[in-house]
């Protein structure tokens, strides 16, 4: 039973700490690791975790799903801080996790929080006892551990990735606090606006820490209103730290329109000012990167081939590294789209192929492009009068190509841009021999 200063302690504490889940079911988010029938799942319910490190960024639950492990383990639980705990905290920690599995046969998980601060001396401190099977090891850090932890560690470990919570997570665990009275703040009687809400999940980023933060500060400083308290979307942009852009769906549309006809028209300052503007506004980045990708070929395409390079490069960055590192990726993309020499001939030949594709009829293809991987094409003279252009002076030889209802069309005709119009030259210089 807790005596009054724990009682005391856990009543001061952060709203965050205070409604953590207690259960799996009460978890929220990263179901890739414990959704229903996921190996993490499995093995916290049936108490057969080994050693793991959780990695993920601030606020997504590592250390929520370790106290629930705590929870419901039948084993010892020992928690530290990697900032505060040295390697005599460590070998007191084994050794007393030691006698009781000796004198009552009972495992230990040690939990180490923050564990990629731990220097190589106190990391090898613990693999005796990990490798002997005394502890069972529980690492929590946002920095990636192939990189910042020792690989002897890493080796024996199980590494679970954890990602940012989406902003759907983020209010449900909004929610869970509203309207719990005994660890939350149900007592006030809260109402919270849905623009508030939303600006709050969406200005959190991921991390229902930062979240759960802000909506306590904002309900503990507003006076009630009718014994209710009221937190609008003024007061949500106050309790968090940033203003509130009033930006509906079609403000939201009209400023992407914007941001693309930047990139069209080479203007870099203006795709960046409408790049920043959106992602303020809490559009999702991922969709600025599919419009970067698009425009790549849309709008430079054969003129500056590497464009395309560039914004592949910014939506993997983004993947790997999230907000708000990516930011520096996607804008090098953003401006390397937007300085690169422009041409839409890829564009034409794509329309006027599917076009033709569309309209004209369909005959069988012309007997010297057929298939002759089988056995017998010989025999139905598949491949037959087709000339194999590596036989041929600079690797090209003249021959029909083309279905017979397009035979004569022209769909790609470059433009004099960048690249393209190098490729250009070669065209015309086959077309005057």
């Amino acid at each position: 039973m807790d005596d009054l200063f724990s009682q005391s302690i856990q009543k001061n504490a952060p709203l965050a700490d205070r409604i953590r889940p207690m259960t799996l079911d009460e978890f929220i988010g990263q179901k890739h690791i414990v959704g229903k029938g996921c190996l993490l799942r499995r093995a916290i319910q049936t108490d057969s975790l080994q050693s793991s490190i959780f990695w993920g960024p601030p606020g997504c639950g590592k250390t929520t799903l370790a106290s629930i492990i705590a929870n419901t383990t039948n084993s010892l639980f020992v928690k530290l801080n990697a900032v505060t705990s040295g390697v005599k905290d460590v070998r007191e920690a084994i050794a007393e996790a030691e006698r009781n599995l000796k004198l009552y046969g009972k495992e230990t998980f040690l939990l180490l929080d923050e564990c990629h601060r731990w220097s190589k001396t106190q990391s090898d401190s613990i693999l005796p006892a990990l490798e002997s099977g005394i502890i069972k090891f529980i690492g929590s850090t946002t920095e990636n551990p192939m990189i910042s932890m020792t690989g002897a560690i890493v080796s024996r470990c199980r590494l679970f990735q954890f990602y940012p919570l989406t902003v759907d997570d983020v209010k449900q665990a909004m929610k869970a606090a509203l309207s719990d009275c005994d660890r939350g703040l149900g007592m006030f009687d809260p109402v919270i606006d849905d623009a508030a809400m939303e600006h709050i999940a969406r200005i959190a980023n991921g991390d229902a820490r930062s979240a759960l933060n802000a909506l306590e500060l904002a309900v503990r400083t507003t006076e009630p209103e009718q014994s209710r308290v009221h937190i609008t979307v003024e007061i949500a942009a106050e309790s968090i730290q940033q203003k509130v852009i009033k930006c509906d769906e079609q403000q939201m549309y009209d400023m992407l329109s914007a941001f693309c006809k930047s990139l069209r028209g080479g203007d870099s300052n203006a795709a960046l000012a409408w790049f920043a503007r959106l992602i303020y506004a809490g559009l999702d980045p991922r969709i600025i990167c599919r419009r970067i990708i698009a425009h790549a070929s849309e709008d430079v395409g054969m003129a500056n081939p590497t464009a395309m390079q560039q914004a592949i490069a910014a939506a993997q960055s983004l993947e790997l590294i999230g907000m708000p590192e990516a930011r520096l990726s996607i804008a090098q993309a953003i401006v390397f789209v937007c300085e690169s020499p422009k041409s839409n001939s890829i564009v034409m030949a794509v329309d006027a192929a599917f076009s033709d594709a569309e309209t004209t009829i369909d005959e069988p293809v012309p007997i010297h492009l057929r298939d002759t991987s089988f056995r017998g094409a010989d025999k139905l003279g598949h491949g037959v009068g087709y000339k194999y252009p590596h036989d041929y002076p600079n690797h090209e030889v003249e021959q029909e190509y083309m279905p017979v209802s397009c035979k004569g069309r022209v769909y790609y005709s470059p433009s004099e841009m960048g690249v393209e119009g190098r490729i250009k030259a070669k065209h015309d210089a086959k077309r005057r021999n």
